[in-house]
Parts: structure tokens; sequence; C-alpha cells
């Protein structure tokens, strides 16, 4: 697939070219609408150059932005950018959306750069290391690895820059402000985002959005304001947040709304054949399932599928068990779904669905009753977390292999809730509010499968639960939905822990 990819990018270069010259508009547009949708980590430099000479601004905007998200990716695989000019290297690594989760990445990406040609590169270090986020990197890395190298000990302006910034991470110079270029956070690639919910015994409108890199949470307004809701499902799908069911102040609802990130309004698209409470709703394919819930009578075993693209919901096989209260996640091309609660109580049951055989197949029950719980697919496995088994909330986790078809106990969480809202972002999973024995709760903490502990984040800063939260990714206006990188009270990277995401920022 790459081959032809490559193989057909270089044609269509060409035929822009010609298309350029002979000032044939449509055939340029065209052109550059292909090669936006060829752009990999292999040509994005490549894209963003020839569309820089050609003056193709949108191609080439979409060729910048693609270079930041992936720029990990890119400085492994593309052969273009150890061609980089000095300004182009600078241009990319001093942007804060460059998405790397250790600025050590950026670091060690220069030196690659000034690696392949150190004869007429080495100079440019007191020009690019300023662009690094020194301040973002923990005191070991700097001592070991940026203070002692040659290019940095050699060049006469780079030495004061890492002293002054290991004098700060040591709190030996107060001016070094956290707002400075050397501390300043990069943005997030992506964010979580906590739609409405029951918040002091009413529904509730409000979204926010949680910042993995500054660890704290946002609030968002929207140019207009949408009904409150809760019980509802939530997904993210082709730059659109989809908000699912649910219930209003009086009614069960078969409603579908959908909110634009960018322009941060909502509007209504096609209805679901049935309303459900306590949907379960996930994306397979660039299509939404919603399964089972609540319709105010009986607890329902129908699925539906959605076609964005015909604003069409399809009925498709039911499940075996009638279900609300239960939750979906999708894993190796299947939808996933588990526990939940029926007429007779909570269910341990679960069941998955493939759309290359169109049925629904029962897996090994869970060990324990749950209903309120949270599914997600995370490192290859289904989790099932939390719950309630009837009597208790739980705290309990349990880890399915789809392999063996074999439940085992996980980690278990720090705190005991149900109807919560749970997602994975950076590679951890993220449990956000629900509901205790006693109260309903504002703490969220999430799990790291490379450390099997849990860890409390900053909590949401309202008590909420049956919200529902997605991962928005790839915005061009991140920005507004990320803290702002410019507060006095961020605290670096270098200072909280190894993974970088985890600690609440200080004094907050």
């Amino acid at each position: 697939m790459l081959i032809n990819v490559l193989y057909l990018v270089w044609p269509t270069c060409k035929l822009l070219i010609a298309a350029d010259y002979l000032l044939v508009s449509s055939l340029v547009n065209e052109c550059c609408a292909f090669l936006k949708a060829q752009l990999c980590p292999e040509n994005c430099i490549y894209l963003w150059r020839f569309a820089h000479s050609y003056f193709c601004e949108k191609l080439k905007q979409q060729a910048f932005r693609f270079i930041l998200h992936n720029f990990e990716e890119m400085v492994r695989l593309s052969e273009d950018f150890l061609d980089l000019t000095v300004v182009q290297l600078s241009e990319i690594i001093e942007k804060d959306e460059l998405n790397v989760k250790q600025e050590s990445v950026v670091f060690e990406a220069v030196l690659q750069w000034i690696k392949h040609a150190p004869w007429k590169r080495k100079a440019h270090i007191g020009v690019l290391l300023p662009k690094v986020r020194l301040g973002l990197l923990t005191h070991d890395y700097l001592m070991n690895n940026v203070s002692n190298n040659v290019l940095v000990m050699d060049d006469m302006t780079c030495k004061p820059i890492v002293t002054r910034v290991l004098m700060g991470i040591d709190d030996l110079n107060p001016s070094l402000s956290l707002s400075s270029d050397l501390t300043r956070l990069r943005l997030p690639s992506a964010v979580l985002l906590a739609i409405g919910g029951w918040y002091q015994r009413n529904r509730t409108n409000a979204i926010k959005a949680y910042d993995t890199r500054a660890a704290r949470w946002v609030c968002v307004t929207c140019s207009d304001e949408s009904p409150p809701s809760a019980h509802h499902g939530t997904v993210y799908l082709n730059g659109f947040v989809y908000c699912i069911g649910g219930i209003d102040s009086e009614d069960f609802l078969c409603s579908v709304r959908r909110f634009d990130p960018i322009t941060r309004i909502w509007a209504q698209v096609h209805s679901m054949h049935y309303c459900r409470c306590d949907v379960s709703v996930c994306v397979l394919d660039s299509r939404i399932y919603a399964m089972g819930g609540f319709n105010g009578f009986e607890h329902l075993n129908t699925v539906e599928r959605y076609e964005p693209e015909n604003d069409r919901w399809c009925m498709i096989a039911p499940m075996h068990g009638r279900m609300s209260s239960s939750s979906a996640t999708v894993l190796n091309g299947k939808v996933y779904i588990c526990g939940g609660y029926d007429i007779f109580g909570c269910l341990f049951t679960g069941e998955y669905y493939s759309p290359q055989t169109r049925v629904w197949t029962l897996i090994t029950p869970m060990m324990i009753r749950r209903c309120g719980l949270g599914v997600v697919a995370y490192g290859g496995w289904v989790y099932a977390v939390g719950g309630n088994d009837g009597v208790n909330q739980l705290s309990d986790v349990e880890v399915y292999n789809p392999q063996t078809n074999v439940w085992t106990p996980g980690p278990v969480m720090n705190n005991q809730r149900s109807h919560f809202s749970i997602e994975v972002l950076d590679d951890l999973l993220f449990v956000v509010g629900g509901e205790n024995s006693t109260t309903i709760v504002d703490e969220v903490e999430c799990y790291d499968e490379q450390t099997f502990e849990w860890h409390a984040i900053e909590n949401m800063g309202i008590s909420c639960h049956a919200l529902s939260c997605c991962v928005l990714s790839g915005l061009p206006n991140m920005a507004e939905y990320a803290a702002p990188r410019d507060d006095p009270y961020r605290v670096p990277q270098s200072s909280q822990s190894t993974r970088g995401y985890l600690t609440p920022p200080a004094n907050v």
C-alpha cells in the first residue's frame, strides 16, 4: 500500500506543476485534494515543501499539521527530514502544536539532524536548542544528556540556557517563569471531552475538556446552548461529537445531537428508531452503534447503526439479552457489550457483534455482576471496570482475553463508582465522575498498564454522574480545548511523574 502511495505522489506533483503552468485551477485543486489524501510520515515533508514552492496554501497547511501531529513517526521514517533547512526545522519544533509525549524526542531529533552534516550544521545548535522546551525535561535527562553534550558544551550561547533551566528546576532561579518559552507546555494532540450528566440533582449541559499535558480540566462554552441531558452516549466521528439518546426533564430520548468542535454549534441529526436511556454506544468502521437501553417501559435488546454520510439509522441483529446501563467498546473489528441491568437485576453477561457475520455471539460471563459499569478496549484486552452488583458499588476490575475467552481480575480502582464514564487517552485508561455508596463524585483517576497502577488526577470541579465522555483528536483549534499556555501556575513535565501526565498542577 505504501509503495503505491509513494508511486502515485510524484506523477500527481508533475501533473500539478503542468496544471499550474497552464493556469488550469480546477485541475490544480483536484491534484491538491488527491495529495492531501496521500499524506503519510514518509512523504509529508516533501509535500509541505512542494506545496510551499507552488503556492498551494491549503495543501501546505494540511501537510504542516500532519508533520506536527506525527512528528515522532516522521523523524523515524522520512528521508526528507534530514534535508530540512535550519529555518524549516526551527519552524516545526517551535510550535505549541508539536505532538510529542516527551520533550526528549525533540532534542534527539535536533541532534539527529545536526549529525547528518555536522561540519556545517553544528553551528545551528544555538538557534535550535532554545526551541526545545528544556524546562519540560527531567533533571536527570538535562544533566546526563543535554548539559554534557559536546555540541551544547562547545556553544557559548547554549551553556547559560541549560544552566538557567537547571537552576529553575532546582528553584534556585525564580526568574525562570513558567510562561517562558523554555517551559511552555505543548498542546495535546487529543483531549477528553465530558458532556452532561446529573449535577446537584439536576441534569446539566456542561462540557469540560481534560488536557493531559497540563493535567487540568477546562470549561468549554458553546455558541448555542444544548438542552441538559443525562444517561446518554457520546462518540466522536469524522470531526463531530454525537450525543445519543438519554433523558431530559420529561422524556426518554431517541434524538441525536451533533456538536461541531470547531464552530462549537449543536445541530440535530436523524433520530434513532427507539428511545434509549442508559444506552451503550461505540464506533466501528465509521459507523455509530447504539445498543440496548431503557425506553421508559422495558429494557431493550435492539441495536441500530448510524451512517453519517446518509444521516440514517438502520436496524441490525438484536442482542441475545435485554439490557440497559451496560457498556460497550470495540476491539479487533468487533463490538463488545458487557453487564447492565434487566428486569431480574444486574447482569454478568457479555457478547460481541461481528459486522462480517452480522451475528451476536455470547462470551464467557464476567466474574461479578455489574450494572453502570465502564467497558473499554485497552492494550489488546477488554476491561470491565467498577459498576454496581445490586448491593454494593464496586472498585473491582476484570480483564477479558479475546483469544482465550477468559476473564481475570485486574488492578482495583482507588474509588468505588458506578454510572461514570470511561475512555482511553494517551495510552492511559481514564474513569470520570460517577456515584459511590454515599454521594456523587468528582474524582477522576487513570490506570497505566505499564505500571499496573491507578493514579488520582485533577478532579472535574463538579460532582457528576450519568455523564458521557469521548476523545477529540486532530482539531485545528485544539488550543480552545486546552488549558491556557501562559498561566503562571502550570507545572512543567519535569516535576511530574515519569509518564508526565498524572500530577495535577500545584496551586490550582
